[in-house]
Order: structure tokens, then sequence, then C-alpha cells
């Protein structure tokens, strides 16, 4: 009977401080597009845009590019669901860029921290621990994040009715937006077939 292993990943979003950071644990038989929709889901994304890995090989001089070819002619970036997460992050220290939503850019460091044998009690992916709140989508990259939580802190900001409205009508799955506060036994992880099935079928 085979061993059935795990992979302990810590995600951090980079540029913002304090920092934003998630620890998970999937299955080590996970394809790219399967550890997408667990940051997704683990980090408080929503997944309306584009993504990215980015993954220096030992002894390369370029980066390669997982995700999602942006047409049928593109050859430069491997398909994620077709390309396991082992090919290219298999020891611990090993880590991948992972960008998602390319207008406002937001970049994380995805380390692979262990590799261990999976508990058979336990249901894979789970989030083990983190801290702060994601920022909510489409609110204009790291200034616009900051300029958010600027506006937020003062209830007399002249622009402060604008943005609770903007988040209850455009974000209303942020509110009430608290960004320090983050719970890991809050995380739903969706399946990632039914994702895929969704975005492309």
């Amino acid at each position: 009977m085979k061993t059935k292993v795990a992979l302990q990943f810590k995600i951090e979003l980079l540029e913002i401080s304090p920092i934003i950071w998630r620890t998970i644990q999937v299955s080590a038989r996970y394809s790219f597009w399967d550890l997408h929709v667990a940051i997704q889901d683990s980090m408080g994304w929503l997944d309306y845009h584009i993504h990215e890995f980015k993954i220096k090989p030992p002894r390369k001089r370029n980066f390669i590019s997982i995700g999602i070819p942006h047409n049928e002619y593109e050859n430069k970036t491997l398909p994620g669901w077709e390309t396991k997460v082992t090919d290219y992050l298999n020891e611990p220290g090993d880590f991948a860029l992972y960008e998602y939503d390319f207008g406002d850019g937001w970049e994380h460091k995805v380390t692979l921290e262990s590799k261990f044998l999976a508990d058979d009690n336990v249901k894979y992916p789970i989030c083990i621990k983190g801290e702060r709140s994601c920022p909510p989508e489409d609110c204009g990259g790291v200034p616009g994040y900051y300029e958010l939580i600027e506006i937020l802190s003062d209830k007399k900001h002249e622009r402060y009715e604008d943005m609770v409205y903007w988040l209850e009508n455009h974000a209303k799955s942020y509110m009430p937006y608290k960004p320090e506060i983050f719970d890991s036994s809050s995380v739903e992880f969706w399946n990632p077939k039914k994702r895929f099935n969704m975005a492309f079928k």
C-alpha cells in the first residue's frame, strides 16, 4: 500500500506590513491548480482574476510559469492542472512566487516548509494558522489597500461613507471588514475539480 504524504506551505502576501500570512497543509498529490484553489480559499481571495506561479528550477537561468495559458497557441505557461506540485516544490525551502490579479498585482511567496506522513484522521487541505485578513478584491493593489485602511480608521474621513458603501456593495463578502482579524478554523476549502468546472466548463 502506497504511503500517503502531505505538504505544509507558508503563504506570505508581499509588500504589506504587518505581514498577512497563512500556513496550510495539502496532499502531496496536488497539482498547481489544486494548490491555487487552496491558496485562494485560505487567504480569502475570491478567484475572480488570473493567477500564475513562477519558479526558478535549480541550475536554470530563467523562471518557468505555471497557471492558465492565455490562448491555445501560448506555450510559455504550463497548465496548472497538468503540473504536479512535487515536480517543482519537493524539498523544504523550495518556493514559488504566486501572483494573483495582474491588475492589482498581489504577489505571494509560497514556501514548502515540510513533507510528512498524512494523518488518516485529517481531511486535507487544512489551514492550521495565519494572521490578518487579506485585502478586499479590486481595492487597487498595495497602495489602494493602505488607503482603504487609512480611510476606515477615521469615521470622519470625507471618503469614509463612500468606502463603506463600496465594501458593502462591491466587496460585500468582506463585510464587516476587520483587517487585523483572521481565524484559521473559519477557512472553507472548495473542491478543486468543482472550481475547475465552474471556471472552464
